[in-house]
């Protein structure tokens, strides 16, 4: 006699949910067992049922042995990825200041050399953002210290000077 395709859906019958969940409990508790014998496998199971009521099995030693290899293997494994990410972060990092630095060395020949090497716009543009930095990064200096100097002739103590550059001018301002 055949079996019949069985539907994969709940059990409505709560008596036959609970004679099915034992049955095939068992069977997947012996398959696992089989499988270790077999093949020299660890096996660590956890099944909850319904009510909460915890069925374990542990072929090699026991649950907690397993669940500390298990934390052991998983953390090596989350360890390697992070430190592989930290190399292609910095590798990335290294590959833009790079390119920043070949931009900028390319932007002193131009300019020292009364233009007569070729940039591209693009390089033109990073190019001036970069100076229009640090201008603004040199007044602002300049200003803190002018500050800094009059709080000193006043006795008081200057206002926010453990920010590097408090004073902040406006891109708009250089703008042309």
């Amino acid at each position: 006699m055949a079996r019949g395709k069985v539907q994969m859906r709940r059990i409505e019958n709560p008596v036959h949910r609970q004679v099915t969940f034992c049955k095939r409990r068992s069977g997947l508790l012996k398959k696992a067992k089989e499988l270790s014998v077999l093949c020299d496998a660890e096996i660590g199971l956890f099944i909850f049922s319904a009510h909460g009521k915890l069925y374990e099995l542990a072929t090699n030693g026991s649950m907690q042995g397993l669940l500390e290899k298990y934390m052991k293997s998983t953390r090596c494994y989350v360890e390697e990825q992070a430190d592989e990410k930290q190399v292609l972060e910095s590798k990335m990092e290294v590959n833009m200041l790079k390119n920043e630095i070949e931009v900028l060395q390319k932007g002193l020949r131009y300019m020292f050399e009364g233009g007569a090497g070729k940039m591209t716009l693009d390089e033109l543009r990073i190019l001036e953002n970069n100076l229009e930095e640090g201008i603004l990064k040199a007044a602002n200096k300049c200003l803190q210290e002018q500050m800094e100097m009059q709080y000193d002739a006043a006795n008081t103590d200057p206002i926010m000077t453990n920010i590097p550059y408090p004073l902040t001018v406006q891109n708009e301002i250089y703008q042309y």
